[in-house]
């Protein structure tokens, strides 16, 4: 099962293996500190917006906004290579648990709410 979380919440017993889908790692934390302090164990900036994407969209303030990025980011998803992650990470939630997250406290206004949606898409099970 995948569990689409905030980066640096409070990990549950059973989530398994956390995968950063951000562009950045984070400031200010050594590499070697990101799993224990709940941040992420594997960085897979695959499936973050592109830098050009959060350059020009951020922040994200209101609804016109968000269907903005929201139309951007899902056109990005389209590439090959986010299909193929895309159908990965589906295939692999019915073997194993893990989660993808984010730092944004929203998830509203958040590209892991759109990561949830097309992973539902592809079947994936999804908490």
């Amino acid at each position: 099962m995948i569990r689409v979380v905030r980066l640096g919440i409070e990990r549950d017993a059973d989530e398994g293996l956390r995968i950063g889908t951000v562009r950045r790692p984070p400031r200010g934390v050594k590499k070697e500190d990101y799993a224990s302090k709940n941040i992420y164990d594997v960085w897979f900036p695959n499936l973050a917006p592109t830098e050009s994407l959060l350059k020009d969209s951020f922040p994200i303030e209101n609804e016109k906004e968000w269907k903005s990025f929201k139309r951007k980011f899902l056109a990005e998803m389209k590439q090959p290579h986010a299909r193929h992650d895309l159908d990965l990470l589906a295939i692999l939630s019915h073997q194993t648990n893990f989660s993808v997250g984010c730092y944004c406290e929203d998830e509203k206004w958040c590209h892991r709410s759109i990561l949830r949606e097309l992973l539902l898409q592809r079947g994936a099970d999804v908490n």
